[in-house]
């Protein structure tokens, strides 16, 4: 068995990493299978939170205003996992929104990984659903609040726990994963783009969802488009 690893979990506004957002970090830095030490931030995505993503984090807009941005937290982050493998259920999910975050800050994030879901599907082909919280009934697991980051993580690292205790053998406990996601840094909006946008904005009153200095040059280029096509250009 693997027994130092950090387990990690993240929460986000979808589930695109080119397009959704992180809002929160969860991680436990496990040395011999002891937790020495956790990471826990919100994040400000910087855009409003879905009803979908409150009703199912308990997390909302309110609690995000005054937290720190990706580019804030995610050099601390990468330098917190060291060289260390990642531990996570479906955990290439949680690893590509960090690379895209890592990318777009000009930082190195490759990892090698740990998947409690690949595990659960070779080992327990018999149980219907393999999702984290149903595992942790079927383990008697206390996942304490699940859909948050920190819970999550650890809830993840206790699965990892019952499934080696249920086949030791398996050959999957003595090797990670190379986790491989391919991400391109995007280019933030530019000075022309975010006047004009600002402009439409407020000549048509339109209530945006995204913080304008938040979008890429792309995301820009598109919602300029989207507002000329629906409400047409200033006309002065």
């Amino acid at each position: 068995m693997i027994n130092s690893y950090v387990a990690l979990d993240l929460e986000t506004t979808g589930l695109n990493p080119s397009t959704d957002r992180i809002i929160e970090i969860g991680a436990a830095k496990v040395i011999n299978g002891i937790v020495v030490s956790t990471y826990s931030t919100l994040v400000n995505p910087q855009i409003p939170i879905s009803f979908r993503v409150n009703q199912l984090t308990g997390i909302d807009s309110q609690m995000l205003e005054n937290q720190p941005l990706i580019q804030d937290v995610i050099a601390d982050f990468v330098k917190y996992t060291e060289d260390m493998p990642i531990l996570g259920h479906n955990v290439i999910f949680d690893f590509s929104f960090l690379k895209k975050a890592a990318v777009n800050n000009k930082l190195t994030f490759e990892k090698e990984g740990i998947d409690t879901l690949k595990m659960a599907r070779r080992m327990l082909p018999h149980l219907e659903h393999k999702g984290l919280e149903f595992l942790c009934s079927y383990f008697s697991v206390n996942p304490e609040n699940s859909h948050r980051a920190m819970d999550d993580a650890i809830s993840a690292m206790r699965i990892y726990e019952k499934l080696y205790e249920l086949n030791r053998k398996d050959k999957g406990f003595l090797e990670t994963i190379k986790l491989n996601y391919s991400a391109k840094r995007d280019t933030s909006i530019t000075p022309a783009q975010t006047s004009y946008l600002t402009k439409l904005v407020i000549h048509h009153s339109i209530v945006m969802q995204a913080e304008i200095n938040s979008m890429t040059k792309s995301q820009a280029s598109r919602m300029i488009d989207n507002i000329i096509s629906e409400y047409g250009k200033i006309i002065c």
